[in-house]
């Protein structure tokens, strides 16, 4: 049943590529054989972490975003890079370099694809229990991040609200909310 909807790549090519993305053109054959292109961009898969520190608040970032000129506020997150297997091992890593916290545990809550109609970005969720600070922050030279905690109920009503925006730490939030507590 799929095959009848599946599009068949006749060649693609790297229309654009910049530290973080790329923009890929593929010509495709849609299944009534008409052909044309198709451009996506190529994120590939991140990790989206929710922590819990030991007294049970969540570790909160604020962090610049230039595409919307101003601070977000969400949760640790980053991109797998090249050579990491193990979404698990990343969503470690990033927890420690954004925030300077380890977790006792990391155990996976949720995979996505946000907006697989134009890109093939796939977030990893994973909830951290157990957080301690542990190090300084390592950020990356791009990175201006501020650390914070605050208790889930009102990190739920910051997404209700709408003064939490970033989509990616709102999905973590509901799902958690939703199905894990």
């Amino acid at each position: 049943m799929d095959e009848e909807l599946a599009w068949e790549t006749l060649g693609a090519e790297t229309a654009y590529a910049c530290p973080g993305f790329d923009v890929i053109r593929e010509a495709v054959c849609l299944p009534d054989g008409t052909e044309g292109e198709f451009d996506y961009v190529r994120n590939g898969d991140s990790v989206v972490i929710l922590p819990f520190t030991t007294d049970g608040d969540v570790v909160v970032i604020e962090e610049w975003r230039q595409p919307v000129r101003r601070v977000n506020r969400g949760l640790p997150a980053g991109t797998m890079e090249a050579g990491d297997d193990d979404p698990q091992v990343t969503a470690a890593r990033e927890l420690r370099e954004e925030t300077g916290y380890e977790a006792d545990t990391l155990d996976h809550l949720y995979t996505g694809e946000p907006a697989n109609g134009n890109t093939d970005y796939v977030f990893h969720y994973y909830v951290a229990q157990g957080c301690e600070a542990t190090a300084d922050q390592d950020l990356d030279h791009n990175e201006s991040i501020r650390v914070d905690t605050t208790d889930f109920d009102s990190l739920v009503q910051s997404v209700r609200d709408g003064t939490l925006r970033d989509g990616r730490a709102a999905l973590g939030i509901m799902y958690y909310a939703l199905f894990e507590r």
